[in-house]
């Protein structure tokens, strides 16, 4: 079985609102299971490809701050 999951996860999330997004978010954070977070990383790579230089450093600061937090 080839099964692609950025594939799957975009046509899943297409024409979803913003509310729908946050919805799956909060459900997958919530849930705490490992084999949720590929999914969430397909999320984080589709708003990496939309951002732009300043986005990517913001996001990339936030980052950073949380896992120093995180210790």
């Amino acid at each position: 079985m080839n099964f692609q999951i950025r594939d799957a996860i975009s046509a899943n999330m297409t024409n979803n609102s913003s509310t729908d997004v946050r919805s799956v978010i909060d459900d997958a954070i919530q849930r705490g299971e490992e084999h949720l977070l590929p999914g969430l990383g397909v999320f984080f790579e589709q708003l990496w490809k939309r951002s732009d230089e300043k986005e990517k450093a913001e996001i990339t600061n936030e980052l950073s701050q949380a896992f120093a937090q995180a210790q």
